[in-house]
């Protein structure tokens, strides 16, 4: 039996059904959510137990969750990326199951921000190697992260030279350059945006996320009090979506209300809403009082409820 089936054998709908919040019932607007996509992420834990094969993630997203789109993440396929052989399969995979391969959370390929002109073109051309990746699978974007040196000045300069040399190159692929925020200065929404602007590239993008706006420290988490300094939440994405060609719909633990404690829902949404946005959302869980399959089926729920009750 594949791993894949013993995963939906595991009774992860029945199980998701069982510890899934209530959302108190509301008279929903005659008004559709924007599609949804599945983050990899979302199933880290599973993957990395080796209860889940990543070459299954098409299948599992359509056949476990019902949902047509994915966004991989690029260290679960870590030791497959000049592997042109997998990658025509995976391909071949989300075709045959009617899934949209939509972008790569790409990490672990060096800073595009780095002061040493040797080290930020080093991570450029690894980059390049999940663009053409990006490419070969049809999706529209990689998603990066915009660390580097420590001091403002030089790594505004830095990330300006390193982002926009990768979207020369990615250009070419047709697929763009998405700058998430995952801490430090990436979680300066204003800071990023001035990067974006002296950049000046059709192919230079966002990836808002709901949450990782935790501006002093790395990767950004906000599921816990201790951040020293936060970036708020509404206005960071306020900012980032009028340059955003994705977003990262976050979900830390469930309270009993079937929301979140720590994100603001039905702000986020509606300023998704507001900028005219019709993109994908992408769910990604990082809860742990649910599973990985109720978490990710609770915030697709919350998706559809909270945008029902948008102005």
């Amino acid at each position: 039996m594949s791993t894949r089936r013993r995963f939906i054998k595991q009774g992860i709908v029945g199980a998701a059904a069982l510890s899934l919040p209530i959302i108190p019932s509301c008279t929903p607007k005659a008004t559709e959510a924007p599609p949804i996509s599945l983050a990899q992420w979302s199933l880290h834990r599973a993957i990395r137990k080796g209860e889940v094969d990543p070459i299954d993630f098409a299948s599992i997203t359509k056949n476990t969750f019902g949902l047509e789109a994915i966004e991989y993440v690029n260290s679960f396929y870590a030791d497959k990326k000049s592997n042109t052989t997998y990658w025509t399969d995976i391909k071949s995979r989300a075709n045959q199951e009617g899934v949209q391969s939509l972008l790569i959370m790409v990490d672990a390929e060096g800073e595009l921000g780095d002061a040493n002109d040797v080290k930020r073109l080093e991570a450029v051309d690894k980059h390049k190697i999940w663009v053409d990746i990006a490419a070969r699978l049809g999706c529209h974007s990689i998603r990066v992260n915009a660390f580097g040196a420590e001091e403002a000045d030089l790594i505004q300069a830095a990330l300006v030279d390193g982002l926009g040399s990768l979207a020369e190159y990615s250009q070419t692929a047709e697929v763009n350059i998405l700058i998430e925020n995952h801490g430090l200065f990436s979680s300066d929404a204003a800071f990023m945006v001035e990067v974006i602007k002296e950049i000046n590239h059709p192919y230079v993008g966002t990836l808002p996320d709901f949450g990782n706006w935790c501006s002093s420290e790395k990767w950004g988490g906000t599921s816990e009090d201790g951040c020293e300094t936060v970036y708020d939440q509404a206005l960071g994405v306020e900012e980032f979506m009028p340059y955003a060609k994705g977003v990262s719909a976050k979900t830390y633990d469930f309270n009993a209300d079937g929301g979140q404690d720590r994100i603001n829902y039905k702000n986020l949404l509606q300023i998704v809403k507001n900028n005219g946005y019709q993109g994908h959302i992408g769910v990604e869980y990082e809860g742990s009082n649910l599973s990985e399959e109720a978490g990710i089926l609770a915030t697709v729920q919350l998706i559809n409820d909270t945008w029902a009750m948008l102005d």
